[in-house]
């Protein structure tokens, strides 16, 4: 039996990547290129991306989306683990940050399958579903701007089908869902999607503590 939980230090993380997945040279290339960035805290860790990976696998997904890329890490983690006619709806707004993921997704081989939406993630949901698409993908991964966390979380619902699969990322959010002393509103959304959710009775969940913090919720 456990008598707790890890202190996940440096040379254990170290270990884990060695030992504990297989990553991809052109995803280690892509975060080697991204840690270089200012804004480098927003890339999802490896553990993060084996772990979607293989839920990928898991299901046999085929049609998924995503939201938020940033430099295109998890979209290439789970455009890799797709079969050949697999397909990644990639919502952002960002072109220079996209701009980076497009140059690694060629070079991978993997572009393919990636459906870059350049627009605000509401308004790409809105249109799939007014495309019919309700109910016709697999798997869904939510990254982007905390204030409409609940917003995507229901359109990305509605999307997926029966027995699908929604990760949320930066669920724990660096500790602060736990901190009474912030009240940002960033951290309020957290806190609200986190709550909502223990609830949700549509899903079935399960909170993991690596990264920052991923929920795993599958339609019911």
């Amino acid at each position: 039996m456990s008598s707790g939980i890890l202190s996940y230090t440096s040379s254990l993380r170290q270990y884990v990547w060695q030992y504990g997945l297989r990553e991809h040279p052109a995803l280690k290339e892509l975060r080697t290129e991204t840690e270089k960035l200012p804004s480098s805290m927003m890339q999802i860790c490896p553990e993060q991306g084996a772990l979607m990976g293989n839920l990928i696998r898991l299901i046999a997904a085929k049609k998924t989306i995503e939201v938020g890329t940033y430099t295109g890490y998890s979209a290439m983690a789970v455009a890799l683990a797709l079969p050949d006619d697999g397909e990644v709806v990639a919502c952002d707004v960002s072109e220079e940050w996209t701009s980076v993921a497009k140059k690694a997704w060629e070079k991978a081989g993997i572009a393919n399958k990636i459906d870059l939406q350049l627009a605000p993630a509401s308004n790409t949901l809105d249109a799939l579903l007014a495309e019919g698409k309700e109910g016709s993908f697999d798997f869904a991964f939510i990254d982007a701007d905390k204030t409409n966390y609940q917003i995507y979380y229901e359109l990305c619902l509605k999307l997926i089908r029966q027995g699908g699969v929604i990760v949320i990322d930066n669920v724990l959010w660096g500790g602060a869902v736990t901190d009474s002393n912030r009240n940002d509103a960033d951290t309020e959304a957290i806190r609200e999607l986190n709550q909502f959710i223990a609830t949700d009775k549509r899903v079935s969940i399960s909170m993991i503590p690596v990264g920052d913090g991923l929920t795993v919720a599958v339609k019911n």
